[in-house]
């Protein structure tokens, strides 16, 4: 009888396990990132998963973001079994192939949004202050 990692070693296919690891999807969570490992295994591309940056909580173990890894010689296969899942959002790179919007991006997106509202306040209240005085 084969252990589970047997298992999983069966349905791996070599010329996917070449390479450097490269991140090509992203999860919300544990269980998430478990149904996308399983999906590309299906494929025979072995994967990993790690925790995103900045969410290594021990109290939450399950809850967090996770990426995907996947060797390079894999990668293209990997896209395409995610994109035939209708998985594209996750995808890294995004559907189109372009940048994929990070966890990093965030900071900077609402010190922007912080700086537009700060600006219509003061401009809202210097209009108010001509009108009334």
């Amino acid at each position: 009888m084969l252990s589970e990692a047997q298992q999983r070693a069966r349905k791996v296919k070599p010329q996917y396990a070449e390479g450097s690891l490269v991140r090509v999807a992203g999860a919300r969570h544990q269980a998430e990132a478990e149904f996308i490992q399983g999906l590309l295994l299906e494929e025979g591309i072995p994967s990993t998963t790690r925790r995103a940056a900045g969410f290594d909580v021990p109290d939450f173990l399950a809850a967090g973001p996770r990426d995907i890894l996947v060797a390079q010689s894999g990668r293209d296969a990997a896209r395409d079994v995610l994109m035939q899942a209708d998985l594209g959002a996750q995808v890294a790179g995004g559907p189109a192939g372009g940048p994929q919007q990070t966890g990093r991006d965030r900071p900077a997106r609402i010190l922007v949004g912080l700086l537009i509202a700060l600006i219509l306040v003061a401009a809202i209240a210097w209009i108010g202050t001509e009108l009334l005085g």
